[in-house]
């Protein structure tokens, strides 16, 4: 489940309001993974399908899980006791 959000900007598309800062198709299948996100029991749920490409990252986000909207767009979130925290769409690259 999700329980608190890293930007304003995600919470909004999560509540499907339009969000300028972010392109409309990103947002589309940005709420789509964020239902999954949020529907999720375990952190091993996330990986399926496989293109989520969950992955723990490295150096300065270290606490920190990914998965793919695609190549560029991702959501990043920490995993704490079954909930998603501090969840936020970013363009990884």
């Amino acid at each position: 489940m999700i329980v608190s959000f890293g930007s304003s900007e995600t919470e909004k598309v999560w509540n499907g309001e339009r969000v300028k800062q972010l392109p409309l198709e990103i947002q589309h299948m940005g709420r789509r993974k964020l239902r999954m996100l949020n529907n999720s029991a375990d952190l091993t749920d996330l990986r399926v399908p496989l293109s989520n490409k969950l992955e723990k990252l490295a150096s300065k986000l270290k606490a920190f899980y990914s998965i793919r909207i695609n190549d560029p767009w991702r959501i990043i979130f920490q995993w704490n006791s079954g909930n998603a925290t501090e969840v936020e769409i970013v363009d990884y690259h």
